[in-house]
């Protein structure tokens, strides 16, 4: 069965180019991540991986697509191999059945990180350029009133709501609600 991988960084961008694609590749079941590809830890290719069986072979666009460092692409196709499942990816050209496909898969990973790489190191250094000049202040610190945390946090601790009801009543996400929650129990 031919299985295919599409991801685009955001919900905003478009993943018709992928899907005529997948369409023409004949493609017979398809898994879509909008988010970032910075790890593998997205429910899509975690579904698509425990998904393909024997025989199967992912298609992806590109390498980009499927991973965004060496290390990332290196073990999933890993575990595509331990389920004797086939990778290929169109714009690199790469098919793991073949020896010299396992050798550019290897070194397309390495191309790819390097621009993960470069594209990081480009956006420290603009960050570091606007806070020379003034322009940039960092994200900016979102502002809880200390008694009203203290009276829904104690309600959270007692069991008495659901951290995602605590969060709902905050109007805080997630990752701000727990480290609130950390610097509170910690004193800070």
């Amino acid at each position: 069965m031919k299985v295919g991988y599409i991801r685009t960084s955001t919900v905003e961008q478009n993943t018709a180019r992928q899907d005529v694609l997948m369409q023409e590749l004949g493609v017979e079941k398809v898994f879509v991540d909008q988010l970032s590809g910075k790890n593998t830890q997205r429910p899509q290719l975690q579904a698509m991986i425990g998904y393909v069986r024997d025989g199967d072979t992912v298609i992806v666009e590109s390498i980009s697509r499927f991973a965004r460092n060496t290390k990332d692409l290196l073990e999933l196709v890993e575990k595509l191999k331990e389920k004797n499942v086939t990778f290929i990816s169109k714009k690199e050209t790469i098919d793991t059945n073949t020896a010299s496909g396992q050798f550019m898969l290897t070194v397309f990973g390495a191309i790819a990180q390097l621009e993960r790489d470069y594209i990081l190191d480009r956006q420290r250094e603009g960050v570091a350029i606007a806070k020379a000049n003034g322009k940039y202040k960092g994200r900016q610190v979102i502002e809880v009133d200390k008694k009203a945390f203290e009276s829904v946090y104690k309600a959270w601790r007692a069991g008495e709501i659901t951290a995602k009801k605590a969060m709902q009543r905050l109007d805080l996400k997630p990752n701000t609600f727990y480290r609130r929650v950390k610097d509170y129990e910690s004193g800070k």
